[in-house]
This record gives C-alpha cells, sequence and structure tokens, in this order.
C-alpha cells in the first residue's frame, strides 16, 4: 500500500499542474492515502467524451486498497492517442468489489475490482499529457519501488528464520550452510536494489535495463529465501499465526509480479549491447 502511495505522489511530482499541488497537499494535510491503479479487465477503462464532458468508463481490478484508500491514479484510454492519468475517488464502498480477492498472502491489501464508471475525467482531473504515464525511464525504471517491498519481505524472513532456529539446527553445518546462503541472497539482492534505485532515480538512460535485471535477481532471492526458511525452521514455519508463515504467504504472492521472463530477456539484450553496470569490458 505504502509502495502504491509513492508512485501516486512521484506521478505527481512529475507531472501535476501547481492548481493539482495545491489540491494534493489540502488532501495530505487531512491524511489522504493514494494508490497507482493500472491493471484492467476488458475492455479496460477509457475515457468517454459527450457534449464536451470526460467520465470515465470501465473498472480496474487488482486495485489495492479499493473502497479503503482516499483516492486513485488510475490510467484510462481516450478516443484517440495513448492513454492519460486521471484522479479518481477510490472509497466508494458501492463501487467495490472484493469478492474475488481469496488468496493465501496479502488479503489485507483489499486488492479487488473498483467500478470508475462516471467518474469525471476533465482537466481538473487529469494529470500530465497523454503518454506520461508510460514514458521511460521512469515506468519501467520505476519497478525499483517494488522490489524495495520485496527486498523488505526477504530480510524480514531472514531476521525471523534466524530468530526461530533451534539449538539443533544451529549446531548442524548443513543448516548453518543454508542459513548463510539466504543471508548472502538477501544481501546480494539488497545491493542490486540499492544501486537500480539510484540509477532510476537519477533516470539514468539504462535505469530500465539495470531494475529489469534486478527484478530477475530479488525474485531468485526471494524464492531461495523462502525455501531456506522453510527448510531451517520446519514446520513451525507453516502454523497460522507464525510471523515466518505470514510473511512467506505474503511475499510469496508479491514475488508474482508480471512479466518476469520478459523483463529478465530485455535485460540481458542490453547487456549484449552495452556493458549497462557501467565498468567498461575489463569485468568480462
Amino acid at each position: 500500500m505504502f509502495e502504491g502511495h509513492v508512485n501516486a505522489l512521484a506521478l505527481f511530482g512529475w507531472y501535476a499542474t501547481a492548481e493539482q499541488h495545491a489540491w494534493l497537499t489540502k488532501q495530505l494535510d487531512r491524511g489522504a492515502w493514494f494508490g497507482v491503479w493500472a491493471t484492467e479487465p476488458p475492455p479496460g477503462v477509457r475515457i468517454a467524451t459527450d457534449a464536451g464532458e470526460s467520465r470515465l468508463q470501465g473498472a480496474k481490478h487488482f486495485a489495492s486498497g479499493a473502497g479503503g484508500i482516499n483516492f486513485a491514479i488510475v490510467t484510462a484510454q481516450p478516443d484517440t492517442g495513448p492513454r492519460r492519468i486521471v484522479i479518481a475517488p477510490a472509497n466508494d464502498p458501492a463501487r467495490t468489489d472484493l469478492s474475488a480477492w481469496r488468496v493465501r498472502g496479502m488479503r489485507a491489501s483489499c486488492s479487488g475490482r473498483y467500478d470508475l464508471s462516471d467518474l469525471p475525467a476533465g482537466p481538473v482531473e487529469t494529470i500530465g499529457a497523454a503518454g506520461d504515464y508510460d514514458r521511460d525511464p521512469r515506468f519501467t525504471a520505476g519497478a525499483w519501488r517494488f522490489l524495495a517491498v520485496q527486498l523488505g519481505g526477504i530480510e524480514a524472513l531472514v531476521i525471523e528464520t534466524r530468530k526461530g532456529m533451534s539449538e539443533n539446527a544451529r549446531a548442524d553445518p548443513i543448516q548453518r550452510a543454508r542459513f548463510a546462503d539466504a543471508v548472502v541472497a538477501a544481501r546480494t539482492a539488497g545491493l542490486w536494489v540499492r544501486e537500480a534505485a539510484i540509477r532510476a532515480m537519477r533516470e539514468d538512460v539504462d535505469a530500465p535495463a539495470f531494475v529489469q535485471m534486478t527484478r530477475g535477481i530479488v525474485e531468485r532471492a526471494g524464492l531461495d529465501v523462502i525455501e531456506a526458511a522453510s527448510r531451517l525452521l520446519g514446520t513451525r514455519s507453516a502454523f497460522d499465526g507464525v510471523r515466518a508463515d505470514k510473511i512467506i504467504r505474503d511475499l510469496s504472492l508479491y514475488l508474482r509480479q508480471g512479466g518476469p521472463d520478459h523483463a529478465r530477456d530485455q535485460a540481458a539484450i542490453a547487456w549484449l549491447a552495452d556493458d549497462v553496470w557501467g565498468e567498461g569490458d575489463a569485468w568480462w
């Protein structure tokens, strides 16, 4: 939820008008929470204009915080041109459907369906120009934010594993080696995420490729640490109410971000063309 809020504020910072910034300040002073909803069932969300008045038509799904957060930044397709960014109220229970959000982890995120039909999409509600949401390097490199969230889950699981390891496990060199592997995986992911964040915030031209490569590294670290925790803690890692179990369930779902194989392939293409890390040919 916090990642979505940060993403929304970044979009305001990049593309909003002075008037929209003033409105945002008032909402934040009142404690408002924002999200970003881009995923949608067919036929998607569009902007319909009738008699000079523009309104949204359609719904978003996997809309985190649906019915609970105050506002969402949503993507919508106009009649012509690239999609636009629209501010929409997000806390109407009548527009919210959470019935399909039946998952093992992250249930508290309430990532359901939200009907946006007939909400205004005029100049006041529309941020930036057509295509701004998908503009690189900001769009692709922005994945560093969910990588940071994944990393937090990975690090928390290593901590819980360390706390929960029995004395027998601590005395076993094989188990210690497994724990060491988990630490290395988490620290390696952390170094990549830190570098990805720096490059994304600088808006380096190679930031998208670097972040795309980092996605696979963090996913692999998450899966390895989940397996290590399950082995090191045994059945204790699977009981309701145990923090390690909750982290594993939430992290297992959150690691399932869209298009991981495509992202890694695009990163490989970029690395084949040039050393994205930026150290020249010395390390080859």
